[in-house]
């Protein structure tokens, strides 16, 4: 049995509550569970205590016995000690797409028509 830290969400339409669950990874995300670890409310600020709260003896208890956590919990786990900081690169999330790179090489184009009009008639 593959087992997982991950969020189940809560809350109404547009005021997400989530927790902090043990679960079988084949569950639905919002399903049956093993045990609840903690509660994360993304709508308090970033620098509450609130925002995130975890039972720690029971998460290393979970990883302990195999459990792997999702991308966003062990984020937490990262930010409360519990695990060391994972090096994230995304070196294409700055690279613009086709269309904008051809229309940014349309309007260079277009920009250097004039100002060589201009030195050729000097």
């Amino acid at each position: 049995m593959s087992m997982k830290i991950r969020l189940a969400r809560g809350g109404s339409k547009k005021r997400p509550h989530y927790a902090i669950v043990a679960t079988d990874s084949r569950m639905p995300r919002d399903g049956r569970f093993l045990e609840k670890l903690g509660t994360y409310n993304p709508l308090l600020a970033k620098d509450s205590e609130e925002r995130v709260k975890m039972n720690m003896e029971r998460v290393q208890y979970w990883l302990g016995q195999g459990a792997q956590p999702t991308d966003r919990v062990a984020r937490f786990l990262e930010a409360a000690g519990l695990r060391e900081k994972k090096v994230r690169n995304n070196p294409k999330s700055a690279v613009p797409g086709k269309r904008m790179t051809e229309l940014t090489a349309k309007k260079a184009a277009r920009d250097a028509a004039p100002a060589e009009a201009a030195a050729d008639a000097e």
